[in-house]
């Protein structure tokens, strides 16, 4: 059967790059985040954020992804009321996904949030990926083209490192993504992956 490698990490924390990485092995990946902004085109979820959070999150009936944003990040509660309207779809569709790679020993499911959303004890393992605080602003801003106060309230909205770390089987400290590799490959020795 299909063991699940819950992969996790703060915004900015870099495991969606480990996640490529992870890839390059040839293992499926799943990343949660970007299904989920694929999902919130779909006429049914822009309907349900419509009802939630009106019509001023729109523009020309287009989500305006900055102003919801900015409502969910500075309301802890509205945050809350959007997951659970995204994280039921995400599940869906992941559940189909991991259907198709029945024959893969392993996949990765890649997501910011996955304890928050209660995913993990979907997992057989978790890894962590984890850097330092000003290094994660720094590669947000630049990233997201973002300012320091809405990345901070980005951040404060998810678990700590800490927090993550120990519900965690394994920790990639990515300070250099060099390094961030190195440790990665000693993941893959251990559960036998390479």
């Amino acid at each position: 059967m299909t063991k699940i490698i819950g992969l996790t990490g703060g915004i900015g924390s870099g495991k969606t790059t480990l996640a490529k990485y992870f890839e390059s092995f040839g293992i499926p990946v799943y990343i949660a985040d970007a299904e989920a902004r694929k999902m919130m085109e779909s006429a049914v979820i822009l309907k349900a954020i419509k009802n939630e959070f009106g019509s001023s999150v729109f523009e020309i009936n287009l989500l305006n992804r900055e102003k919801l944003a900015k409502i969910v990040f500075e309301e802890p509660e509205r945050l809350e009321k959007l997951n659970a309207i995204i994280h039921p779809a995400v599940k869906k569709h992941f559940d189909q996904w991991i259907l198709q790679q029945e024959t893969a020993p392993f996949i990765i499911y890649e997501a910011a949030i996955l304890f928050e959303s209660g995913r993990d004890k979907d997992c057989d393992f978790i890894i962590t990926v984890a850097a330092p605080l000003e290094l994660r602003i720094q590669r947000v801003i630049a990233r997201d083209k973002s300012n320091r106060d809405l990345v901070l309230k980005r951040i404060n909205s998810q678990w700590t490192d800490k927090q993550r770390i120990d519900k965690s089987d394994f920790v990639i400290h990515n300070v250099s993504l060099e390094t961030a590799k190195q440790e990665a490959n000693e993941i893959l020795k251990i559960l036998k992956i390479v």
